[in-house]
């Protein structure tokens, strides 16, 4: 995010090397080589010392990502501290009844995605605590654990899906995580966009199969459950039907959320691509080279523009490079105004 400094200086400091004249008057061209990516992608931290990393586990399990652990567990307590609790209290509970079990956890899953279509109600105090207790940590769940879930979930689903894209051209496997990088936010909106159809559908043709209802009715309850709405007038009765929709619902309702995430983040990511655009597209000026120019000799260097047009496209601001600078004073032992393999051995001794 940018910060309202423009009219703050980029670095305070900055020494930007002069051009090497050979020749006498012909200046020799810096070369500038491509900045790799940090050595971190096949390393984690370990929770007690951040400095030792240790290699992903091969397995399954140890591939699998801890926020779907985390998510695993945590729908497990909540979906069996549920139903065991509504079970308990399930003479408490009136309306349209199937199985305990089935409508315990079928009721659970109602509450916590906030549907209540009414079809079961609470009919006692305890019952009624109960399911307060139980909307609230639902939702808690909802937007802080599945939510996250599932956007990993679409990120995984964009590989897939770039292949189909470019199924009939040899594309290998950098350039489909290349034109995922480029286009992450976009991807993820199509994958969304085509899982909530899917879902939409099968839970169109499942009430019209198995719950009997108008073609209209079933779109309508589905419309409805995926908004939370619930009215009531149209819901899963059967037995078959509790089943589906204990899947169903949860799957749903979290989908139709991080569609509408990602069109606010598509509407983001389109404004600022617009931005950059502008800012690379127009005529650099004289009031420009006086901006950029940080350390005040009459010259702008490459450092001292590219920091400039980052900083008008809002990619960094002031703090951002007040914390790098800071950090590269620290590893600067020798103060010499470059880093090398002695300063880092240094600092990391110090």
């Amino acid at each position: 995010m940018a910060c309202n400094d423009e009219n703050e200086p980029l670095l305070s400091g900055l020494a930007t090397p002069r051009t090497q004249k050979t020749n006498g008057d012909r200046p020799k061209k810096r070369r500038f080589r491509r900045v790799r990516s940090a050595p971190f992608a096949d390393f984690v931290p370990t929770d007690g010392n951040r400095e030792a990393a240790v290699p992903r586990s091969g397995s399954f399990l140890g591939r699998l990502n801890p926020s779907l652990k985390k998510v695993a567990l945590f729908l497990t307590l909540y979906m069996g501290l549920g139903t065991i609790c509504f079970y308990t209290t399930r003479t408490q509970i009136k309306g349209d009844k199937t199985n305990g079990i089935l409508d315990a956890l079928y009721f659970c899953v109602v509450t916590m995605t906030t549907v209540g279509y009414g079809d079961l109600v609470p009919n006692s105090d305890l019952a009624k605590l109960l399911a307060c207790a139980f909307v609230f940590t639902g939702m808690a769940l909802v937007g802080l654990v599945l939510t996250k879930a599932a956007d990993y979930l679409a990120e995984k689903q964009e590989i897939l899906l770039v292949k189909a894209l470019h199924m009939n051209q040899k594309v290998g496997e950098l350039q489909v995580l290349k034109e995922i990088e480029t286009n992450r936010v976009k991807y993820k909106f199509y994958t969304t966009l085509i899982i909530l159809v899917v879902l939409i559908l099968s839970g169109t043709i499942f009430l019209y199969k198995v719950e009997n209802l108008g073609l209209v009715d079933s779109f309508y309850c589905v419309c409805s459950t995926i908004t939370t709405l619930g009215y009531g007038d149209k819901s899963f009765s059967t037995e078959g039907g509790r089943i589906f929709a204990v899947f169903w619902i949860l799957a749903s309702t979290i989908c139709l959320a991080q569609f509408f995430l990602y069109v606010a983040e598509v509407n983001t990511e389109n404004r600022q691509r617009a931005l950059v655009k502008w800012v690379l597209g127009r005529r650099t000026t004289n009031v420009d080279l006086e901006a950029a120019d940080i350390d005040d000799n009459g010259v702008v260097g490459a450092a001292e523009f590219v920091l400039f047009k980052l900083k008008e496209m809002g990619k960094i601001c002031q703090q951002d490079i007040s914390v790098i600078m800071e950090e590269f004073e620290n590893l600067d032992v020798d103060q010499s105004g470059t880093l090398s393999v002695s300063d880092i051995s240094e600092a990391q001794i110090c």
